[in-house]
């Protein structure tokens, strides 16, 4: 859990809300003295919640970011068919 000050708090609240909307519970202090949390109304089903549940599930091949076929790029780029 982490603690943040009242000033990190008022210049960053939106990017906190998105953490604590995720499951995350944040301190806010006042001078190092914690006087209040941020924890989520309710969890989210939000879809960064889900990132990584697959993880081994599936493998870039090697060749992932090679240029594709001559062909294949032409058809992209209204070339040949």
């Amino acid at each position: 859990m982490e603690t943040v000050n009242i000033h990190y708090c008022k210049t960053n609240l939106s990017r906190l809300l998105s953490r604590v909307e995720l499951g995350e519970e944040i301190i806010i202090s006042n001078r190092g003295i914690p006087v209040a949390k941020l924890i989520p109304f309710h969890v989210s089903s939000n879809r960064r919640a889900s990132l990584g549940l697959d993880r081994g599930r599936f493998m870039v091949p090697e060749d992932f970011d090679a240029s594709m076929p001559e062909e294949i790029l032409a058809a992209f780029e209204g070339g040949e068919e």
